[in-house]
């Protein structure tokens, strides 16, 4: 046998050992629900099956719009992965008021959250459970949304949601691939959350054995600047011109996704820079991308907006000679609409009046619109 085949067996070997670990820690709660911490309020878990890059944070600041929206007061509970600080017990990055930490002790997707969701509370910590008591006794919280919980077995949770796309279905276990459990696992989710066409929907409810499905649709607004005091305001393309022309840089998990999607949006990308996920930009780092954009003739440095929380210069903003960066927002529908919303509500509904230790659903929490139904 060559290298490269007994270093795929081994591989091969590795994950049949870590699925099963994973499939035992599964049972291993599901047989004592004792062990699972239960919050006053209902849980809702946005998760995936593969590590890194699914598009879950869009789909957590959908539902904390939509449930605000609905007279909620909706806290995310995250981990806060590649902080630059990291700080024990629970780090409260914004209040639902303000925006309380930097993005050096929150890390780069709760910050952007606190940013994009005003009157949303968004708290980091390892322990999903004490920041939720902490969100529900001195925050107000009435749900809790976890962000990448679908494998944060140990807090129990109401509404179990799955963030999958046709290309997991090929996947493998780590560390042959970058499942986290078996396909087999989407099986207790309560819904599947797809990105991708209806036809991908359907394909892959199918290849999962999953009834329930739904369909992830992004949306792209107009880029936004990064710099210092003039953070997010609209780049006006009338006083810089029209960026068709840019460079793309990335430290995100899939960084290929982000370069396809400005060109569907018809830039001009003359360069791709990617950097691994959660990089913290350098001063170095910043200099090689403005000499990119020189000596690439664009007109803008074009990046994520997670990437945004990591790549100001600071309250002086760029200097007069620098091409401007800015972001491309992006949120996401989850159609259809007129479907999910109503199973969602009930479910949150059903979880209350089944849990005497919970508040009842009160008529200011969710009333059916017309023409939906209840």
């Amino acid at each position: 046998m060559t290298g490269e085949g007994r270093q795929g067996s081994r591989a091969g070997l590795l994950g049949s050992v870590y699925a099963r670990i994973m499939q035992a820690r599964r049972g291993w709660y599901a047989r004592r629900p004792d062990r699972r911490h239960v919050l006053q309020h209902p849980v809702i878990s946005v998760g995936n099956l593969v590590s890194g890059g699914s598009g879950k944070t869009p789909v957590v600041a959908a539902l904390a719009r939509m449930l605000r929206d609905r007279g909620e007061r909706p806290a995310i509970l995250t981990r806060g992965y590649g902080r630059r600080e990291p700080v024990e017990g629970v780090l409260v990055v914004s209040d639902g008021t303000r925006v309380l930490e930097p993005v050096t002790r929150s890390g780069d997707e709760p910050q952007m959250l606190a940013r994009s969701l005003p009157g949303v509370p968004v708290l980091v910590s390892p322990d999903r459970y004490v920041a939720g008591r902490l969100a529900e006794r001195q925050l107000g919280a009435t749900i809790s949304i976890l962000d990448d919980g679908f494998q944060h077995v140990q807090l129990e949770r109401d509404v179990d949601l799955l963030v999958v796309s046709a290309r997991d279905l090929s996947e493998q276990v780590l560390p042959s691939g970058h499942l986290r459990e078996p396909l087999e696992a989407a099986r207790f989710a309560d819904a599947l959350l797809v990105a991708g066409t209806g036809d991908e929907v359907t394909a892959v409810a199918g290849a999962l054995g999953h009834e329930r499905a739904f369909r992830v649709v992004p949306q792209y607004a107009e880029p936004r600047l990064t710099a210092g005091r003039a953070f997010g305001a609209a780049v006006g393309r009338a006083f810089y011109g029209p960026p068709e022309r840019i460079i793309a840089v990335a430290g995100i998990a899939r960084p290929e996704r982000f370069f396809a999607v400005l060109r569907s949006l018809g830039y001009d990308v003359a360069r791709e820079m990617t950097f691994r996920d959660h990089h913290w930009f350098t001063t170095r780092d910043l200099d090689a991308i403005q000499q990119a954009a020189r000596e690439s003739g664009a007109s803008v440095v074009m990046t994520t907006e997670k990437d945004a929380m990591r790549l100001e210069r600071g309250e002086a903003g760029p200097t007069p000679s620098d091409i401007p960066t800015a972001f491309l927002p992006m949120t996401v529908d989850i159609e259809a609409a007129g479907a999910f919303e109503p199973w969602l509500m009930e479910r949150l509904a059903h979880a209350r009046a089944c849990s005497p230790t919970r508040p009842a659903l009160e008529a200011r929490t969710w009333k059916p619109r017309s023409g939906e139904g209840g």
